[in-house]
């Protein structure tokens, strides 16, 4: 394995929790779990199962990132990055999934730091990550390294 990080999504996981609390107490102040409860209290839960963490790995001539325990993830072979850099996102950009115009998909679970990869065929892919300079240099090692 040349490259392992796993980010905690810790703001993700408080606020679901909060929002699961809230709708547990809810449903118990009204004494009956009414299908709109039930069905909100599934969707937050889901959410927290599928976004609680981004992992972020190099192996084998591949970058994967797949979020919380991987059904949602994504592989980019490396012989496709043309580019890549360290950047700070705007605060607006949020967590998740977020598609931003110019600036391709973003795939974060907290904070502000990136990296962002250009792909040959000029797309742009951004990995929130807590750790941009060790992410930085494990890619641009492993571009440097000629096959």
């Amino acid at each position: 394995m040349e490259y392992h990080h796993t980010q905690t999504g810790t703001t993700i996981i408080v606020v679901l929790a909060i929002a699961i609390i809230l709708t547990l107490a809810i449903a118990l102040n009204t004494g009956t779990m009414d299908p709109p409860v039930f069905a909100t209290l599934i969707l937050l839960g889901a959410v927290l199962i599928l976004f609680h963490s981004l992992t972020v790995q190099i192996n084998n001539g591949l970058l994967e990132c797949r979020f919380g325990m991987g059904l949602i993830h994504k592989r980019i072979p490396l012989d496709k990055i043309q580019q890549v850099k360290k950047i700070t996102n705007h605060w607006c950009t949020g967590w998740g999934i977020r598609w931003m115009p110019g600036s391709g998909w973003l795939w974060n679970v907290s904070g502000f730091d990136a990296v962002e990869l250009v792909l040959k065929n000029g797309k742009r892919f951004r990995i929130g990550t807590d750790e941009p300079e060790k992410l930085l240099r494990a890619i641009e090692n492993r571009l440097s390294q000629k096959p």
